[in-house]
């Protein structure tokens, strides 16, 4: 028997739909503040399918688009958790939306408009960088896929490892329970 489309998921469940093991949600349960199951007793955790979208659109990012971890959580602080679901659903409109928003709210205002203060004396760059990266846009060195002929550790090179460490880490902890 088929859920409804807004019933809860079980983590099994999540890992099966979009082809991931359940230890990779654990992780990313810790480094995206924005996925929170509910938990149950005994810490069963139940995914709203607002979280499964948000983890459709995290997983096809990493995956698919080549970001690392730090670069989604970029996007998400910097275009938040609609802009990551309706990649992961590949609704483009949406998308476009989002970035045109983000966009006009960046938008300079008229020197009429300004506030007057201390800031109107400053000259230079703007703080804030405009930022439209999707599927490789305008993406910086350090926050895309990994070079494999860098001649040095970079960070991003040290931040998967660590990842992968953790991910060692974990499967040998399942391994221990299980012995």
């Amino acid at each position: 028997m088929d859920k409804s489309p807004d019933a809860f998921r079980t983590i099994s469940e999540v890992a099966e739909d979009l082809d991931l093991p359940q230890h990779v949600l654990r992780f990313w349960e810790t480094r995206f503040n924005q996925i929170k199951p509910m938990k149950r007793g005994g810490g069963r955790r139940y995914y709203r399918p607002q979280d499964v979208e948000l983890i459709k659109g995290i997983r096809h990012m990493l995956y698919d688009q080549g970001y690392t971890i730090k670069g989604v959580q970029k996007l998400l602080r910097e275009n938040g958790n609609h802009f990551l679901v309706a990649i992961g659903n590949g609704d483009m409109a949406a998308v476009e939306a989002i970035s045109q928003r983000k966009q006009a709210d960046q938008v300079p205002l008229t020197p009429a408009a300004q506030p007057r203060g201390m800031d109107d004396e400053l000259v230079g760059q703007p703080r804030v960088k405009p930022s439209r990266r999707f599927f490789g846009l305008g993406k910086s060195d350090e926050d895309g896929p990994v070079q494999p002929d860098a001649s040095k550790l970079s960070r991003d090179n040290r931040a998967l490892l660590q990842e992968a460490l953790f991910d060692l880490l974990e499967c040998k902890r399942l391994l221990d329970q299980v012995r």
